[in-house]
C-alpha cells in the first residue's frame, strides 16, 4: 500500500557494490536561491569521489511559471535545455566535470509563498532500482502536501537538510502567531514520518525530531580564489581594499533591511560620516528606499549583482544584520574573500564565530563599536585551515559524517541501533517496533489528509497539485496520472 504502514520490499539492491544517492530539492537554476545552488554543489562534490552514483532531482516549471520565477526573462523549452544550463553553470564554478544525473519532477510556483510546490508524488521520479539513499533538501517543504509513497519505505536511508527558518518568516505575516503554531507541528509531523535523520544548518531552525546541528554548506570555489588573490596582494604590500562597507541581499524587509535601517537611524549621530553601499533588488525596494530617505540615512542604493562581481572586491567590510537567515551564504562568501563581516550575535552566525574577521554584536551600541573597529583595522589573512572549513570539500565531509552516510556507504548502518553519548547501543525489539509503528501511523494519517482536496486547499496548497497536469505530461513526456481509488472512506 502506498503511504501506509507496510514497507516496500523492492528497495535498491547494493550487491553491485555501487551505492546510489538521490538528492531532491525545491528549486533549480537559474533561480539563484539557496535551495537551487547548494544542493547542486552537494551533488557535484558527492559525485566527485566516484564512490557512489548521484542523481539530482529538481522541479520542472511550465513556461508560465518560468516567466514568474527565472531572472532576465530566461526560459527553457525542454528539460534537456535547462539541464545543459545547470551543468555548464556548476562545471564553470566548481572547475571539474559534473558527473551526476539531473532529473526533473513536476512543480508549480506559488506567488503567495514565493516558492515551488511539488505536483504529484515526487518519490516516483526516482526509479526503484536507484532507490537507495535519499537526501531531502527542505524535507518540511517537500512533504507539506506530499501524497504518495513514504520516503523511508522506498529508500534505505533518508536524510533531511533544513535550509529555511519558516517560522521566522511566517511570524511576520498577518495572523503569524497562529500560522507559526500550526506549521511548527506540521513540520514535526512530516520530519518524523519521512526521515531517518535530519540535519539543521544552525540552531536558528526549528528543533525537529531526529535532528542534529551541522553546517553542511560550503562556498562557491571562486570566492576562495578571490580571497587568495587578496592575500597575495597584501603580501606584496599592495592595497587590497580601497572601499569601506557594503550590504548585499534581496531587498525584502525580512532579509535584514528592517534591522539595518533601525540600527543606522538610532545611531545616526554616533556614525556620523559613515556611508553604506547597498546592493539588492526585490519586492520591498521602493518601501525600503523611501524609509531610508525619510530618515535621512546615508545609504547608497545600487542594483543587485553577483557577490563575486569585480566591483565588490574592493570593499573591506560586509555588514549583515539579518536574523531571519538559517546560515547566510553571503556572510560565508565575504569571509572567504578575506573581508571583515559584522553580524548579529545570533544562532544563525554560530559557525562563523571561529573566524577572526567575523565581528558579532549583541546590542546596537556594540554594533557601532564593531563598525568603527572594522573601518580602522585590517582583516587577518585566512589560514589554510580556515579556507578549507569554508570549502565544499569540508562541507561534504561534514555531511557524510553527521548524516551517517559514511556508515551507510560502508554497510555498517543498522536502523535497529541508536547512538547514546557517542556509543552505539542496540534498540530493544519493542522500542524499535513501537517507534516504527508511531512513525508509520503519522505517515498514514498524513497520506489520508493530503488526499483530500478540500483539506489541501484549506492549508494553502495550490489547486490541482495532488497530481501533475497535462502541461507537465507534455513537457516531461509523462503518462497521464493514474486515477487512484481512495484507501479511506469505504
Amino acid at each position: 500500500m502506498r503511504g501506509g504502514f507496510w514497507t516496500d520490499f523492492t528497495k535498491h539492491d547494493v550487491s553491485d557494490g555501487k551505492r546510489h544517492v538521490a538528492i531532491v530539492t525545491t528549486a533549480s537554476l537559474p533561480w539563484m536561491t539557496g535551495t537551487a545552488v547548494n544542493p547542486l554543489f552537494r551533488a557535484a562534490y558527492l559525485a566527485k569521489s566516484a564512490k557512489q552514483k548521484v542523481t539530482l532531482l529538481v522541479p520542472w516549471l511550465c513556461r508560465s511559471d518560468q516567466e514568474l520565477v527565472y531572472p532576465s526573462s530566461l526560459t527553457f523549452s525542454s528539460p534537456e535545455e535547462q539541464e545543459n544550463y545547470i551543468r555548464n553553470w556548476v562545471e564553470e564554478r566548481a572547475g571539474f566535470k559534473a558527473d551526476f544525473k539531473i532529473s526533473f519532477y513536476p512543480g508549480k510556483f506559488s506567488k503567495e509563498r514565493r516558492s515551488i510546490i511539488p505536483a504529484g508524488d515526487t518519490s516516483q521520479f526516482i526509479s526503484s532500482k536507484d532507490a537507495d539513499i535519499c537526501i531531502l533538501e527542505e524535507p518540511e517543504h517537500l512533504n507539506w502536501y506530499h501524497h504518495g509513497q513514504r520516503w523511508t519505505d522506498k529508500f534505505n536511508h533518508v536524510v533531511g537538510i533544513v535550509h529555511t527558518n519558516y517560522l521566522e518568516y511566517i511570524k511576520r505575516e498577518k495572523n503569524g502567531a497562529l500560522q507559526a503554531f500550526l506549521v511548527k507541528h506540521i513540520n514535526n509531523w512530516v520530519s518524523r514520518a519521512y526521515c531517518h535523520k535530519v540535519l539543521r544548518l544552525s540552531a536558528a531552525t526549528q528543533d525537529l525530531p531526529k535532528s542534529v546541528i551541522c553546517n553542511v554548506h560550503g562556498v562557491n570555489p571562486k570566492f576562495l580564489k578571490i580571497g587568495e588573490k587578496v592575500a597575495e596582494e597584501r603580501e606584496l604590500g599592495q592595497q587590497a581594499f580601497s572601499k569601506g562597507a557594503y550590504f548585499l541581499g534581496k531587498m525584502v524587509w525580512a532579509k535584514g533591511y528592517r534591522e539595518l535601517i533601525d540600527l543606522l537611524a538610532k545611531h545616526k549621530n554616533d556614525l556620523e560620516g559613515f556611508k553604506l553601499d547597498v546592493y539588492g533588488n526585490g519586492e520591498d525596494a521602493h518601501e525600503v528606499k523611501s524609509n531610508a530617505k525619510r530618515l535621512n540615512l546615508k545609504l547608497n542604493f545600487l542594483k543587485g549583482r553577483d557577490h563575486a562581481d569585480f566591483s565588490l572586491h574592493g570593499y573591506k567590510v560586509f555588514i549583515n544584520p539579518s536574523v531571519s537567515d538559517v546560515l547566510c551564504t553571503a556572510t560565508a562568501e565575504a569571509l572567504a574573500m578575506g573581508k571583515f563581516v559584522i553580524c548579529a550575535d545570533h544562532p544563525s552566525n554560530e559557525f562563523f564565530r571561529s573566524f577572526p574577521n567575523c565581528l558579532t554584536y549583541k546590542t546596537s551600541e556594540d554594533f557601532v563599536a564593531k563598525v568603527k573597529e572594522a573601518l580602522t583595522k585590517e582583516p587577518q589573512p585566512l589560514t589554510p585551515e580556515q579556507m578549507y572549513n569554508l570549502s565544499w570539500e569540508a562541507a561534504t565531509q561534514r555531511f557524510v559524517e553527521y548524516s551517517e552516510l559514511d556508515r551507510v556507504l560502508n554497510n555498517e548502518h543498522d536502523p535497529a541501533k541508536v547512538r547514546a553519548n557517542g556509543k552505539i547501543i542496540a534498540k530493544s525489539f519493542s522500542m524499535a517496533n513501537l517507534s516504527e509503528m508511531v512513525d508509520g501511523g503519522l505517515a498514514f494519517a498524513h497520506y489520508c489528509l493530503t488526499g483530500n482536496e478540500f483539506l489541501r486547499l484549506c492549508t494553502g496548497a495550490i489547486p490541482g497539485t495532488r497530481v501533475y497536469d497535462k502541461q507537465h505530461c507534455k513537457d516531461l513526456h509523462l503518462l497521464p496520472p493514474q486515477v487512484e481509488i481512495p484507501i479511506y472512506g469505504w
